[in-house]
């Protein structure tokens, strides 16, 4: 289909049916790399809130004794339609956030997700034993019921599908907030969940800010586990509301601050490629992407040399919709605003700049900012301890294994971390002592694997997701101790 550039007017998804506010309200979506309108978004309000909750709560028993080889079908229908509309899927959050197409395999790895966990539920078993004497005991996993799922704007699809696909096959109902940067291509796939013919109140999608909408989620008292991926200011409001309500369970995804420690007996041209790709893709706006490296003092200046040439000639800024593009905006104004004030914390802090430090706002008329490289920051700046969710790196060196250790866990956050080296045991005692939740030798984010969990330490969350462990966040456990009669 042809793809228009006119202000898009989506609908949310509640009960089945796709809605607008209920006080008809809106809030407008810009284009980050032209600052025009893309689009007119429904602003959930309170009473939607409350509304989807409750659609939600009323389709549990049905959804729930449906049997999941049922179940499956529906999130079967849902892939297909996800990579039918691809196309329009990536360019609806390129005019939303900027994500460039080029760079956008989301809603082939959205409908991966839903076929896995449509395949993925003989898996949910429980345990039998009789271990008790004269007693046979049992587990039995059951789903929670209304579940609700907030979700980030910097890869939204993604999180869409890794988030909806396990809990609605477990059985959960669910309420889906997307984030008010990125609403357009998500909202786009809840009309093609109302395609694929889910029973009403099933998949609900909410439209919206944090407040009413997303407050409303962790308060509320019929929503019984909430699963989010954000912020860590966030996901810390989130636990504070659950904990003074219903005490939900809680999944948090949060940030990160990924060191990447670079031996001098690394492959020096695979470390470089791939800690610049960690930064560059979707414009760094990633929670794992290694905005930290530390580099051994011998090999410094030969990796920042190679660092700065593969950074700054593999950029190809411009249109996101443009094929050519690999380098979007920063995904709002405030996004904008908020890297370049920590551009300006790090020359304040007395870092040297060795590449980029400006935004391209006067010449582009899109929030773009210019690749940036800090060397000598202080690591007690502002910059090196907080996360930046921009194109901007900062290379420090280190002397012994010791030294880089205690850098890389010198922060609140725990997220990804990566070491490149050749010997094989300096790797193991290095993974072994990084305080993150995963660890890549001789690769680095946002490499990951399908089947690991992934979460962070520290402030960076707390439970787990992934193809193995997914489902277990949204099921419950029973255990159940039967006598047995004597003869």
């Amino acid at each position: 289909m042809a793809f228009s550039t006119s202000p898009i007017r989506p609908r949310m998804l509640i009960d089945g049916e796709l809605v607008e506010a209920s006080d008809g309200k809106t809030f407008s979506v810009y284009n980050p790399a032209t600052r025009e309108v893309s689009g007119e978004v429904p602003e959930a309000t309170a009473d939607d809130t409350n509304r989807a909750v409750a659609a939600a709560k009323a389709a549990f028993p049905a959804w729930s004794a449906l049997g999941p080889a049922k179940r499956a079908v529906y999130l079967k229908k849902l892939a297909a339609l996800i990579r039918e509309h691809r196309d329009e899927i990536a360019k609806l959050d390129a005019v939303a956030m900027g994500m460039p197409v080029s760079t956008h395999f989301f809603a082939e790895s959205a409908a991966g997700q839903y076929d896995h966990y449509a395949e993925a539920w003989p898996h949910i078993q429980g345990q039998a034993s009789v271990n008790t004497p004269g007693h046979v005991t049992m587990t039995l996993r059951q789903p929670f019921g209304v579940v609700a799922l907030i979700i980030p704007w910097n890869v939204p699809v993604h999180f869409f599908a890794s988030k909806s696909a396990p809990a609605l096959i477990t059985g959960n109902t669910i309420v889906l907030k997307t984030s008010e940067k990125a609403p357009l291509a998500v909202a786009r796939i809840a009309k093609l969940v109302k395609e694929a013919g889910f029973p009403p109140g099933v998949f609900n999608v909410l439209s919206g800010h944090g407040i009413p909408s997303g407050q409303i989620l962790s308060r509320h008292m019929d929503v019984r586990a909430l699963s989010f991926t954000g912020s860590s200011r966030t996901g810390k409001l989130i636990q504070e509301e659950a904990a003074r309500t219903n005490l939900k369970k809680v999944i948090l995804e949060l940030g990160g601050k990924s060191p990447a420690i670079i031996f001098d007996d690394a492959n020096l041209e695979k470390a470089v490629a791939q800690t610049r790709w960690s930064m560059q893709f979707n414009s760094g706006q990633v929670c794992m992407a290694n905005s930290r490296i530390y580099v051994q003092s011998t090999i410094a200046e030969k990796f920042v040399e190679q660092f700065k040439v593969s950074y700054s000639s593999s950029v190809k800024s411009g249109n996101p919709l443009d094929k050519e593009t690999n380098h979007g905006p920063q995904a709002d104004e405030l996004q904008y605003k908020h890297v370049l004030s920590y551009i300006n914390s790090a020359k304040d802090s007395g870092a040297t700049l060795a590449l980029g430090g400006s935004g391209k706002l006067e010449t582009s008329n899109g929030y773009f900012i210019e690749p940036t490289i800090f060397l000598n920051t202080p690591e007690e700046a502002k910059i090196t301890k907080e996360e930046v969710f921009g194109p901007v790196v900062i290379i420090n060196t280190f002397e012994t294994e010791k030294e880089a250790i205690t850098k890389a866990n010198d922060t609140e956050f725990g997220l990804y971390a990566s070491v490149f080296t050749k010997d094989i045991s300096r790797a193991m005692r290095v993974v072994q002592a990084l305080e993150s939740g995963y660890v890549g030798i001789n690769t680095t984010s946002p490499n990951t694997a399908y089947d690991l969990p992934f979460g962070g330490y520290k402030g960076s969350g707390q439970g787990r997701e992934g193809a193995l462990c997914s489902m277990d966040n949204f099921l419950e456990v029973k255990s159940v101790i039967m006598a047995l009669e004597e003869e």
